[in-house]
């Protein structure tokens, strides 16, 4: 049996493995040149625990996101065989409310608690699974002094620690890339543009010429074509959905100056730093960094990196943005930054409206997962956290079913 898995991102090259690991002949279709080289190495790579999503007091993502936090470095452990423990992973984050957040101390602190509750009783009978570490430890909340020190106090209202940590997605491309590339039950097609998928049939488009090839069951692990790939097998998305052009910056971190702490900014239209401990850091700010939407059912094919003054312009934003904010970055306004990097991707989730509206679907990310209609097999990660859990939800249902 080969099986056609649509899109060598994250979610597809995941996947790919896991069906190869079952015996199953996989071929992997990729628009770009590479595998792994636009929105899977476009972000921040945070392993989300469920923390962020104080807006889905249901607790329903928080559950959605331990599960996929807890599978996630096994996946890796037993596809790279590498001991998780030794992958490249950020200081933990800190969440800090602000002081114009949508939701008061109080509640983020409740709905940090119940989340700890969750994530203690779901880690116990696996209690390293997050990389090695214990994420049992219960939240702690900084003293004035601790937050005085590091933030600015007239826009942060208060921070708590937690054990949520991210994985250098760069690193994480190169050795899935390097998997990819060797599995003898694995044959990738670059340049290979997906413009159907019915009748049991992937259509594809390479170098001015079609071609229409036969499978036994078809998996869709696209990102902004998975909805519009969808359409042509017959199945809507039946509701609104937007696509944000989301960017982030990267760069060495000057050598003499204090690190700045992974931190998390709740809830709504703010950002993230997150320090690595090899100095590498990232930063996004989301009045800079966003630039485009879509509610189209195939977005543009944006940009990986904008160009020019766009850029520099991102990158003064962002870290004047979040300089007001984290006093450690105070020192690197205007500053030549070693190794810099501007990246991004879209980011796909239910809804019509941003992020600045409290009531938006992409305060929430659990009606997510793995949709089937016989052979052809739909998969909506949500977040780059559930990408190894449900690959081996797609192919152990695939390996199954006989891709029925």
């Amino acid at each position: 049996m080969t099986v056609a898995v649509l899109g060598a991102g994250l979610q597809g090259c995941c996947t790919a493995l896991a069906l190869a690991e079952r015996g199953i002949d996989v071929v992997l279709f990729e628009r770009a040149g590479a595998v792994l080289s636009r929105t899977a190495i476009a972000n921040e790579g945070k392993i989300h625990l469920g923390w962020m999503y104080a807006a889905d007091p249901s607790l329903a993502t928080a559950r959605t996101m331990m599960r996929g936090a807890l599978a996630f470095a096994p996946f890796l452990e037993r596809y790279l065989g590498i001991e998780a423990a030794r992958l490249p992973t950020s200081f933990p984050a800190a969440y800090v409310v602000h002081r114009d957040s949508q939701h008061s101390v109080a509640e983020v602190g409740a709905y940090l608690a119940a989340t700890h509750d969750l994530l203690r009783a779901a880690s116990a009978a696996r209690p390293h699974a997050y990389f090695g570490r214990d994420v049992a430890a219960p939240v702690r909340r900084w003293s004035d002094a601790e937050l005085d020190a590091a933030f600015d106090p007239g826009h942060v209202a208060a921070v708590f620690d937690t054990p949520e940590v991210a994985i250098d997605p760069v690193d994480l491309a190169r050795r899935l890339g390097a998997v990819i590339a060797t599995h003898p039950r694995i044959e990738v097609r670059l340049g290979h543009e997906v413009t159907a998928a019915d009748d049991g049939s992937v259509t594809t488009v390479a170098e001015g010429r079609t071609r229409r090839e036969p499978f036994a069951a078809i998996v869709n692990a696209l990102w902004e074509s998975r909805l519009a790939i969808d359409a042509t097998a017959g199945i809507g998305a039946g509701r609104p959905w937007l696509y944000r052009l989301k960017y982030g910056v990267g760069f060495k971190w000057p050598a003499g100056l204090p690190r700045p702490p992974s931190a998390t900014i709740v809830s709504g239209p703010f950002g993230e730093v997150v320090s690595y401990p090899d100095a590498t850091t990232y930063l996004t700010w989301y009045p800079s960094c966003v630039t485009e939407m879509s509610g189209e059912m195939q977005p543009p094919y944006w940009p990986a990196s904008p160009e020019g003054a766009a850029g520099r312009s991102m990158v003064a934003g962002t870290v004047d943005g979040l300089a007001a904010i984290v006093r450690a970055l105070a020192p690197i306004r205007g500053a030549e930054l070693d190794g810099l990097w501007i990246k991004g991707g879209p980011i796909v989730a239910w809804g019509n409206t941003d992020i600045d509206d409290p009531r938006s679907e992409l305060h929430n990310r659990y009606d997510i997962g793995v949709h089937s209609q016989g052979s052809y097999h739909s998969i909506d990660p949500g977040k780059l956290t559930m990408a190894p859990l449900f690959a081996e939800v797609c192919a152990s249902r695939i390996a199954q079913g006989g891709g029925q």
